[in-house]
C-alpha cells in the first residue's frame, strides 16, 4: 500500500495514537515536516491518504505552504482520497471545501466532552461512541461546515468539532494525544497559555488523572479513526 502522508507543522504535534493505529492496520505512513522547510507535493500521487495536524498558526495566515496544502486537500478530496485533520488540519479542510475560519466565541483548552451533533445518513458508526468521554482541546478558531458536509460533533464552548463529507474528515478536537504530548504541549506553549477560566483549564487540571483520560481517548478515537479508514477501502 502507498504511504499516508502526515503534514507536521510543529515539531510538538505529531500523529501521536493515529500513529499507532496506523501501524495496527499495516498501513506505511510519511511525515512530510514542514516546520523543517519541506515542501507540499504537488499532487496526491504515491498517496493513500492525507493526514493535516495542528500548530498555532491561522489557515488565513499568509503563508505560502497553506495555500499548497489547501490546494492538495481539494486534489484528494475530489480523487475520493482519504483525508484526515486535526485542529488546524480540520480548518485546512474546511477552507479548502468552501467553509470558512473565524474566531471562537472563546479559546478551548483543555478536557473537554463533545456530543452528537448529527448522524451520517447509511452508517452508524457514532453509536459506537462513548459521549461521556472528555475530548482534548487546543484552540481559538473554528471551522464553519462546507457545502455537504454534515456535521458530527459538538461542545459546550464550540458548536462545529468535527464533519464529514465524502472521504474528507475534518476534526477540531484533539483525539490523537497520548499522555507525553500533553506534557510537551504545556512546555511548548508554556508562555501563550490564557489565564485559566471556564473554557480554558490549568496545566494542573490538564494533567489531572491523565492516565485515564488518555484511555477513554484512545478508546473514542478508536471509533474515529476506524471510521475514516473505511475510506481505503471504498477506493481499493
Amino acid at each position: 500500500m502507498q504511504p499516508v502522508l502526515i503534514f507536521r507543522h510543529v515539531p510538538c504535534e505529531g500523529p501521536g495514537y493515529l500513529a499507532e493505529v496506523l501501524d495496527a492496520n499495516k498501513i506505511p505512513q510519511q511525515i512530510i515536516s514542514i516546520d523543517e522547510g519541506m515542501q507540499v507535493p504537488s499532487h496526491v500521487n504515491g498517496a493513500s491518504g492525507l493526514v493535516f495536524m495542528g500548530g498555532p498558526m491561522s489557515v488565513n495566515d499568509n503563508l505560502p505552504w497553506i495555500q499548497d496544502e489547501l490546494a492538495l486537500i481539494r486534489n484528494a478530496h475530489h480523487k475520493g482520497i482519504p483525508v484526515l485533520g486535526h485542529c488546524l488540519g480540520g480548518q485546512l479542510i474546511s477552507k479548502a471545501l468552501g467553509g470558512m475560519v473565524t474566531r471562537n466565541p472563546v479559546t478551548e483548552i483543555g478536557w473537554f466532552p463533545v456530543e452528537c451533533s448529527g448522524t451520517i445518513p447509511g452508517t452508524g458508526w457514532l453509536q459506537d461512541i462513548s459521549f461521556a468521554t472528555e475530548c482534548f482541546h487546543w484552540h481559538g478558531e473554528t471551522f464553519a461546515l462546507p457545502a455537504g458536509a454534515h456535521p458530527l460533533f459538538k461542545s459546550r464552548f464550540c458548536q462545529n468539532q468535527g464533519f464529514v463529507l465524502g472521504n474528507s474528515l475534518a476534526l477540531q478536537c484533539h483525539v490523537e494525544m497520548q499522555k507525553g504530548m500533553v506534557q510537551a504541549w504545556l512546555e511548548y506553549y508554556k508562555d501563550d497559555l490564557p489565564a485559566p477560566s471556564s473554557s480554558v483549564q490549568s496545566p494542573e487540571e490538564m494533567l489531572r488523572d491523565i492516565d485515564r483520560r488518555i484511555a477513554s481517548l484512545h478508546a473514542f478515537a478508536d471509533v474515529i479513526y476506524s471510521a475514516w479508514l473505511k475510506g481505503f477501502q471504498r477506493i481499493t
